[in-house]
């Protein structure tokens, strides 16, 4: 328990690692939003967007995700920004020195690195979904974009005796093409409904079917109906057919998770994009803290090149962490492996480097 006591030299460092943290991000945050305005200044003006709903609608919904997305980046530089102070001042090896040990050293590391985890954890779940909404309202309003369609075929499960399918969904006109519906029972398919296109009518409220073909199965018996037009109510949505680009963002964890069940339910197999997102939104707020012992461990030795070399360092570790989270996406996605393992993975070889590290540090 003594160990864990604090101290005044553990609230210096806390107060100088959190103090750097926020230093960074509002430099860098300056710095984006003048690039932003830079570049979209021309499409605000065209669009005639008011200034209020530039900073409110925009950019304090667009600053959390970023500060979020780099979370990783600004702990890393803002520990080895002070850190390599501290020890090109030698006031390191004058702890070291005193008597504490240099795994007690990083207990302040560890406790500030385990606030600005949770932060990034609340990010994540919870605020960054609801700015991300906000961003999409203000998309809608003023940029004209929609929700994009399901190119290619769709397959549903709207109950577990019921099958939809729809091999291309114009979502601008609610028209979808190569429609089949089938009805299963305890001896099979019971009707197996086909139509060339089907089209959601707003104003009766319900689903119009062309050139369509209706089989009815009654155990050898079958009766086929065929028509040209039909109005029918289906238990399928609008809903079911499209989807939001990387629209898991706007999805709390919870939301998430009960997402994935229903996708699951249905039998769609696009789901692999929202399993990954739920196993990286835990794992990425443990990046803070393998990153930040591994910025001790580089910034800590004493370099006749200064805070230079120790920032190159720290930002090539902290790239190459983003590009492996990245490459893992990828093979989640599209390669087949395990979501779960994919999100891990980075970490985990982070981990094993970050044990490297503490042990080769001088102490």
């Amino acid at each position: 328990m003594r160990w864990c006591k604090l101290n005044l030299l553990d609230f210096y460092i806390i107060r100088k690692f959190l103090g750097s943290f926020l230093t960074v991000i509002a430099l860098i945050i300056v710095i984006v939003v003048v690039v932003d305005v830079a570049e979209n200044i021309q499409g605000f003006l065209d669009n005639k967007v008011p200034v209020k709903d530039i900073i409110t609608g925009y950019y304090f919904n667009f600053i959390p995700y970023f500060i979020n997305l780099f979370s990783p980046l600004f702990t890393f530089v803002a520990v080895i920004y002070f850190t390599s102070k501290l020890s090109r001042n030698s006031e390191i090896i004058a702890i070291l020195n005193a008597g504490m040990s240099f795994y007690r050293l990083m207990l302040p590391y560890i406790i500030s690195a385990v606030f600005i985890g949770i932060l990034s954890f609340y990010l994540t779940n919870f605020l960054i979904p609801r700015t991300q909404q906000g961003i999409m309202g203000y998309k809608e309003k003023y940029m004209s974009i929609q929700k994009r369609s399901k190119e290619v075929d769709s397959h549903i499960k709207t109950e577990p005796n019921t099958y939809a399918y729809v091999h291309y969904w114009d979502n601008a006109n609610n028209l979808g093409y190569n429609f089949s519906y089938e009805f299963m029972n305890e001896k099979g398919v019971h009707y197996k409904l086909r139509a060339q296109t089907i089209q959601w009518d707003t104003v009766l409220q319900s689903w119009t079917l062309s050139n369509y073909i209706l089989r009815t199965f009654n155990g050898v018996q079958e009766t086929i109906e065929v028509g040209d037009k039909k109005d029918t109510t289906l238990n399928i949505h609008i809903e079911d057919f499209i989807w939001v680009k990387e629209g898991y963002t706007m999805m709390n964890y919870s939301e998430i998770r009960k997402y994935i069940e229903e996708e699951k339910e249905k039998g769609s197999i696009d789901i692999r994009t929202y399993e990954f997102e739920k196993y990286r939104r835990i794992a990425f707020p443990f990046a803070t803290i393998i990153l930040s012992i591994v910025g001790l461990c580089v910034s800590s030795r004493k370099s006749r090149q200064g805070v230079g070399l120790h920032l190159l360092l720290g930002l090539l570790i902290t790239f190459s962490f983003i590009m492996l989270l990245q490459v893992s996406q990828v093979f989640a996605i599209y390669g087949g492996f395990s979501p779960a393992w994919a999100a891990w993975t980075p970490n985990i070889i982070y981990v094993i480097l970050c044990i490297i590290l503490v042990k080769q540090t001088p102490k």
